[in-house]
């Protein structure tokens, strides 16, 4: 089973993208062990929303754009990884060993962990 783990951060904490040397450091390990477990698929940060980010609404059919950054927005998403693991147990324990890894970092931090569709193909006929 493939989950997303998605964590939020306030975008006006300056902390949220300039993390400490510690944190790096701590990060790179537990990116290093959940490859290693064979769980991470993939895991990226994003950018903060003052860099080249734009956003598409659709609402009643009709489509508005809005450049970054964001300011009205408390909770952006900084990041996701999807992991690939046998239950939605393991997909809590690896979101609790990542939100650990913030203690001390931030004042704010979400982490949503969803599972991901998985569609089959359409048997050809």
């Amino acid at each position: 089973m493939r989950y997303m783990l998605m964590h939020k951060v306030d975008e006006q904490d300056p902390r949220s993208h300039n993390p400490s040397p510690e944190f790096i450091q701590k990060m790179g390990g537990f990116i290093q062990e959940a490859a290693q477990a064979g769980v991470l698929l993939v895991g990226e940060g994003l950018r903060p929303t003052t860099d080249g980010t734009s956003r598409i609404r659709v609402e009643n059919g009709k489509k508005t754009v809005t450049d970054g950054p964001f300011i009205e927005t408390k909770e952006l998403i900084a990041g996701f990884a999807i992991l690939q693991v046998r239950s939605q147990e393991e997909a809590m324990e690896w979101g609790r060993r990542f939100v650990d890894l913030f203690d001390g970092e931030l004042d704010y931090l979400e982490v949503d962990i969803r599972p991901v569709s998985e569609f089959e193909p359409e048997p050809a006929s």
